[in-house]
C-alpha cells in the first residue's frame, strides 16, 4: 500500500482544482443574479423610466461594489462547505433518532451557527440594496417631548433576522435530504450541458424553499419578535418608536410589500447557494481518465490498477471506477492493456488486479444481502441450522483460486448502517439498520446470543465459503455423514479438546445493576414516542443497505463489458481463467438481489423524486443494480453462447445459467 502523500494526491491535484473552478464560476454569475435581483426588488410598474436609472445608478454604486464584495466572500465559504461536507455515499439515517442524532450532532450544529451568520450578511446586502425603509439598523426620531434620540428600525431588523433563518433552515434541510450527497450520472454530458439543464430546478427550489421559509419565519417573528427587538433596543441603546406599527402583529406582518421584500431576498440568498452546489456537484463528478500503466515506477500509485483498490478517499474509487466501466465499453486501446501481459514474466497483473478488486466488491454486497435477508428472516430470533443446507457449492472447491472473491468488505459504507455479523464472523459487517439495534430497547436476549461472537469451540466456529453455506467445524461424536460433507476426517472424541467448563458468575452488584437496566429498558419500549422514534424505517433501511451500490453497477458493466470484448480481443487468454469465478459471482449476486425484492417492504417501484435540491438518486441504486446485474450476466451469455458449455461451475449455477441462454430471465 501506498504512503499518505501519494494516496491523497488526486485530492491536491485534482479535486482542490475542480472545488476552486467551480467557486470562480459561481462568483463570476453573481454580477447577473444580483443585478436580476436589484431589477426585481425595485419593481415600479407605474414608473418605468424612473425604474430603469435607479437601477443602473444603484448597480454602479460604491454601496452595490461592497455588497458585491461580501456576497463573493459568502460564495467562498460556501463553496468550501460543500468541499468539507460532500460524500460520495450518502449517510442514510434508519430511524427518527437517528436523524435527530444527525441533526444535534456538534459538526452539524458549528454548520449552522456558519449557515446563520452568511444568511445574516446576505440579508444585509439584500436591505442596503433595496434602500429605502430597508437601509439602516437605526434612524433619528423624536421624543414626546421634542427632544432627538436613535429608534429602532425593526424593517432592517426583520430582513436581517429573516436571513439568518433561511440560512438555519436551509442547514437543517441540507441534513434532511442528503444535499451534500454527489452522485454520477449515467449519460455523460458537458458541463455547460449540464448546468444548463439544472438551472429551471433551481430557481424553482429556490422560490419554493423561500416561500415556505418566509411564511414560517413570520409566524415565529409573530410569537417571539418581541424578544430580538428589545435585546437590541438594549445593547444598542436604541429607542422604539410609538407612532409606528410593531411588525410582531398582525398588523405589521401583513405588509404585502414587506413579505415580497422577504421573499425575493431569500429566493436571492438560496439561489446564489443552490448555483454553488451544483456548479461543485458538476465540476467534482466530471469523468476523469486514469492511465492503464505507466513506464515510470514512480507514478505507479496513479494507474488504475493500484486506484481501484484505494478505499480513501471514496471520490477516487468512484472515479477510478467510472473510468474502468467507460473504457471496457468505449476505449479498444485501453482495453488492450488491461489484457496485455507484463514484461519479463508473461503475467496479466492489470487484469488480475482489476478482477479480483471488481469481484471483492461483488462479494461484499452479496454477503451484506445475505446477513440482512437472514436477520429480518428470523425477526429477532435464533434461527436454527440444519445440517441438510451443509453441502459444497462450486465456490467451497475455489478457496485457493486467487480470484475467488473474498467476504472482507472492501467498500466503505456509512458507519451508522453496518454492526457486527452473524455469519461472516466478529469481522463481517451486519446490517443493523434492517434489525432491532442490541443496545436500544427492543433487542431481544435472543437476537442478542444469535450476534454474540462465536466461541473457538462452538460447531459454527469457521469462515464463511459460500455465500449460502455455513461450514462446520469438528464436531464431537462426527458421523461419516457429516465428515464427508465437511472434508475433514472423522475425529475420535479422545483428540477433540473439551471446552472449559469453568463460567465466572456475575457478582450481585452486576446482577442488580442489570435487572435495573431491563426494567428501564421495558418501561421505555412501552411508550409510544420511544417507540416511534427508535423504530427502523424498512424502506431507509433498504436504501441504505445499497447506498454504494454504483460502485457495484459500474464493477458489474467494467467485468461483463472486458469479458464481452475478450472474445475478439483476448490474444492471450488471460480473461477465460476467471471466467468460472466471474460467473459465480454474478448468478450469486443475482439470487442474493431476488431474495432481498421479495421482502415485503422491498419497493417494487423506483421512488420519484421529490423536486428539491436533494439528489434522491441513492434511492433508486437498488434498482438499478438489479437491472445492470441482469443485463451484464445476458451481456456475457449472448456473447459466448454454447461456449459456457465447457465452463467449471457447479450444476446450481448451470442450471441458472441456462435460463439466460434461453432467455428466460
Amino acid at each position: 500500500m501506498f504512503s499518505a502523500q501519494q494516496s491523497c494526491w488526486f485530492v491536491r491535484k485534482v479535486i482542490c482544482w475542480r472545488a476552486a473552478a467551480s467557486i470562480a464560476w459561481a462568483v463570476l454569475l453573481l454580477p447577473p443574479t444580483t443585478a436580476a435581483f436589484i431589477i426585481l426588488s425595485r419593481f415600479s410598474i407605474l414608473h418605468p423610466f424612473q425604474w430603469i436609472s435607479e437601477c443602473l445608478s444603484l448597480l454602479t454604486s460604491a454601496s452595490a461594489i461592497f455588497s458585491f464584495i461580501l456576497l463573493g466572500g459568502v460564495i467562498i465559504i460556501v463553496g468550501f462547505l460543500n468541499l468539507e461536507y460532500y460524500t460520495v455515499i450518502p449517510n442514510i439515517a434508519c430511524s427518527k433518532i437517528a436523524l435527530l442524532g444527525q441533526l444535534l450532532h456538534p459538526r452539524q450544529f458549528l454548520s449552522s451557527l456558519v449557515h446563520c451568520i452568511m444568511g445574516i450578511i446576505v440579508a444585509w446586502c439584500c436591505a442596503v440594496t433595496i434602500g429605502g425603509r430597508y437601509e439602516t439598523l437605526g434612524y433619528p426620531c423624536v421624543e414626546s417631548d421634542g427632544s432627538p434620540e436613535m429608534c429602532l428600525n425593526e424593517y432592517h431588523l426583520v430582513l436581517l433576522l429573516a436571513g439568518a433563518f433561511v440560512g438555519f433552515s436551509h442547514s437543517l434541510l441540507g441534513v434532511i435530504h442528503n444535499m451534500n450527497y454527489v452522485s454520477f450520472h449515467t449519460v455523460q454530458r458537458y458541463k455547460y450541458l449540464r448546468f444548463k439543464g439544472s438551472l429551471p430546478l433551481v430557481v424553482k427550489c429556490s422560490a419554493t424553499q423561500a416561500l415556505y421559509s418566509v411564511r414560517n419565519y413570520i409566524v415565529i417573528y409573530f410569537f417571539l419578535g418581541y424578544i430580538p427587538k428589545t435585546w437590541m433596543c438594549k445593547t444598542l441603546n436604541l429607542h422604539l418608536n410609538s407612532s409606528l406599527h410593531s411588525l410582531d402583529t398582525i398588523a405589521g406582518l401583513l405588509d404585502l410589500c414587506l413579505i415580497y421584500h422577504l421573499w425575493i431576498s431569500a429566493t436571492f440568498l438560496l439561489f446564489t447557494w443552490y448555483i454553488t452546489l451544483v456548479l461543485f456537484r458538476i465540476f467534482v463528478t466530471e469523468v476523469y481518465s486514469f492511465p492503464v500503466q505507466s513506464s515510470f515506477t514512480e507514478d505507479s500509485h496513479q494507474c488504475l490498477p493500484k486506484v481501484i483498490t484505494e478505499k480513501q478517499p471514496m471520490i477516487l474509487k468512484f472515479l477510478a471506477l467510472q473510468d474502468l466501466a467507460l473504457l471496457s465499453q468505449h476505449a479498444p486501446l485501453r482495453r488492450s492493456e488491461v489484457f496485455s501481459l507484463s514484461q519479463p514474466g508473461g503475467h496479466p497483473h492489470n487484469w488480475n488486479a482489476i478482477s479480483k478488486e471488481c469481484l471483492s466488491l461483488l462479494s461484499d454486497l452479496t454477503q451484506r444481502l445475505i446477513v440482512y435477508h437472514d436477520t429480518v428472516a428470523t425477526n429477532g430470533r435464533a434461527k436454527p441450522l440444519s445440517t441438510g443446507s451443509e453441502r459444497k457449492t462450486s465456490s467451497d472447491t475455489s478457496g485457493d483460486d486467487p480470484f475467488t472473491p473474498k467476504s472482507t468488505p472492501l467498500m466503505k459504507t456509512p458507519a451508522s448502517v453496518f454492526t457486527r455479523s452473524v455469519v461472516g464472523g466478529p469481522q463481517s459487517p451486519l446490517t443493523a439498520p434492517f434489525t432491532p439495534d442490541l443496545d436500544s430497547p427492543f433487542a431481544s436476549p435472543a437476537l442478542r446470543r444469535l450476534t454474540a461472537p462465536v466461541g473457538q469451540c462452538s460447531p459454527w466456529h469457521d469462515t464463511v465459503q459460500s455465500p449460502h453455506i455455513m461450514r462446520r467445524g469438528p464436531k464431537l461424536w462426527s458421523t461419516s455423514t457429516d465428515s464427508h460433507v465437511n472434508g475433514s476426517p472423522q475425529l475420535s472424541p479422545a483428540s477433540v479438546p473439551s471446552p472449559k467448563q469453568e463460567v465466572s458468575k456475575p457478582s450481585l452488584l452486576a446482577q442488580f445493576l442489570q435487572n435495573r437496566k431491563e426494567q428501564v429498558k421495558n418501561f421505555l419500549a412501552k411508550r409510544v414516542l420511544i417507540m416511534y422514534l427508535f423504530n427502523k424505517l424498512p424502506e431507509a433501511s433498504s436504501q441504505a443497505l445499497f447506498a454504494d451500490s454504483q460502485a457495484h453497477i459500474w464493477a458489474l458493466e467494467g467485468l461483463s463489458y472486458l469479458v464481452q470484448a475478450s472474445f475478439s480481443e483476448d490474444r492471450f487468454g488471460v480473461v477465460q481463467t476467471t471466467l468460472p469465478s466471474i460467473l459465480s459471482s454474478m448468478l450469486v449476486l443475482q439470487e442474493a438481489v431476488d431474495r432481498h425484492f421479495k421482502l415485503p417492504h422491498a419497493s417494487s417501484k423506483p421512488v420519484r423524486s421529490s423536486g428539491t435540491m436533494g439528489d434522491c438518486h441513492y434511492k433508486t441504486l437498488r434498482f438499478a443494480l438489479r437491472a445492470t446485474l441482469k443485463t451484464a450476466i445476458y451481456r456475457i451469455t449472448t456473447t459466448f453462447g454454447d461456449h459456457l458449455s465447457t465452463v467449471q461451475m457447479s450444476a446450481e449455477h448451470r442450471k441458472r445459467l441456462q435460463q439466460f441462454l434461453e432467455y428466460k430471465e
